[in-house]
């Protein structure tokens, strides 16, 4: 078992960064977020001349789909969160620049997407989003003094692959609710960037398994552990419950994925810690 310095852990990561991008890359597909908003549909608001919001209106979405889209909008908008953590683990540079660059910018594609597609739509206030976004994003996600000293490298890709997979179980659930074309080509194409973005990750948890199988599995349990519903650390969001179908098992898919992306039933060679951290991420799996 290896017991790298967290430069060691860094440099032996670094060294698969051009063998896992080359497999995300051939996996990610590009795509522009205004081809899929319908545009027609949409009028001005009162600052030009138009209409403002009418909470009266007719909604053609049921009340759990909006506030499931809300949540995930929000959540997709605290992007610069992650991008942060990345950057203070690795490096805004060199090889680093890619992984961090390339996932930053398919990632802010999502946000783009939906939130003009719900106010094209005026499937909600816009203003009152703007309200929840600005607030959102100024408290940010882990970042206190303590996400600084106490995240290492292989805790933010264990807390980035939980994150991708746990959208890729949201979207998935937001397709089968839904029974709007224009809102599902958008959810399809979210749900594919999280799913690979999330297989890029476990690549590096992966390079990790080879570098230090110990500290891997203990963020891995770590990432698990932390694991929030998407929405619940939205202040003023309002009930959850709402949304609580779209968040249902969420932990045992992401925990059965990583099960299989690191082969986890079969590792071996712990000390008790990591044993320990192994088998509540089996048991989270149902394994």
């Amino acid at each position: 078992m290896n017991d790298l310095t967290q430069d060691e852990l860094l440099y032996a990561l670094e060294k698969a960064i051009p063998e896992i991008m080359e497999e995300h890359n051939a996996a990610a597909v590009a795509w522009n977020p205004h081809d899929w908003v319908p545009w027609a549909d949409g009028k001005n608001f009162a600052f030009l001349g138009g209409e403002d919001f009418d909470p009266n209106q007719p909604s053609p979405l049921p009340d759990d789909v909006v506030k499931a889209l809300l949540a995930l909008l929000l959540t997709k908008d605290n992007m610069p969160s992650y991008h942060r953590l990345m950057a203070q683990k690795a490096s805004i540079f060199g090889a680093w620049q890619q992984v961090i660059g390339t996932w930053t910018a398919e990632d802010n594609r999502h946000a783009i997407a939906l939130r003009d597609y719900l106010v094209v739509s005026r499937l909600m206030d816009p203003e009152a989003a703007e309200t929840l976004r600005l607030h959102h994003m100024t408290k940010g996600k882990l970042q206190t003094p303590k996400s600084v000293t106490d995240y290492q490298i292989l805790d933010v890709l264990a807390l980035l692959a939980v994150h991708e997979l746990q959208c890729v179980s949201f979207g998935e659930k937001l397709l089968a609710a839904s029974d709007s074309e224009v809102l599902k080509a958008i959810v399809e194409k979210i749900v594919h960037d999280d799913r690979v973005q999330a297989k890029t990750f476990a690549n590096f948890l992966n390079a990790g398994v080879d570098a230090n199988v110990a500290e891997l599995i203990k963020s891995v349990d770590r990432a698990l552990t932390e694991l929030e519903l998407i929405g619940a650390d939205i202040d003023d969001f309002g009930d959850l419950e709402i949304i609580a179908p779209f968040n249902a098992d969420a932990e045992k898919f992401v925990a059965t994925a990583l099960v299989a992306d690191l082969k986890l039933q079969s590792l071996d060679g712990l000390d008790e810690a990591g044993e320990a951290a192994r088998q509540r991420v089996l048991s989270a799996a149902g394994l």
